[in-house]
């Protein structure tokens, strides 16, 4: 797996100072993409030690976001598992294109991740931000048994979110 950028981010997941890691090679192309750059497989290798260095370099955040990673969601688990046991004062969220976790279910732990939207960006619809869109992020809940998705979209719409 391989990303193209990265970048100090205030607004992907709600009330976090990210590190949104931008992963290239996606595989859903959603017709609407802004990030169309992200659809080639290029750019550096994405691993433990790169990640690494990058949260090493990234004073101060509080979540690591990854942003992609559609083609494959084993190795993304790995990697949010990976930054849980190593920096477990960090949270992480995984931006997918796909619009069902279920198909993810054998692949994906929610207990390695704080946060997951999920759905194909539909310009007919809007980004998160507006209240029409078709997209969802959940923050998961691991107090209760089975780590609940709870749907925080509504967040996104409102005054209230730096």
């Amino acid at each position: 797996m391989k990303y193209i950028t990265h970048d100090i981010v205030f607004q992907e997941f709600p009330s976090e100072t990210s590190l949104a890691i931008s992963i290239s090679g996606c595989p859903v192309h959603c017709p609407d993409c802004n990030s169309k750059w992200l659809w080639e497989d290029k750019g550096e290798t994405l691993d433990e030690l790169s990640l690494d260095r990058l949260i090493e370099r990234s004073p101060g955040i509080t979540c690591v976001g990854f942003m992609g990673g559609d083609q494959n969601p084993a190795y993304i688990n790995a990697l949010a598992e990976y930054v849980k046991t190593k920096y477990p004062k960090l949270k992480v969220g995984w931006y997918s294109g796909r619009d069902d976790l279920d198909v993810y279910s054998k692949k994906t732990e929610l207990k390695n991740f704080d946060y997951i939207k999920l759905g194909r960006f539909d310009i007919n619809f809007g980004p998160l931000n507006e209240p029409t869109t078709n997209q969802r992020l959940y923050r998961i809940d691991h107090e209760d048994v089975g780590n609940k998705l709870v749907n925080i979209t509504k967040e996104f719409t409102s005054n209230d979110v730096i």
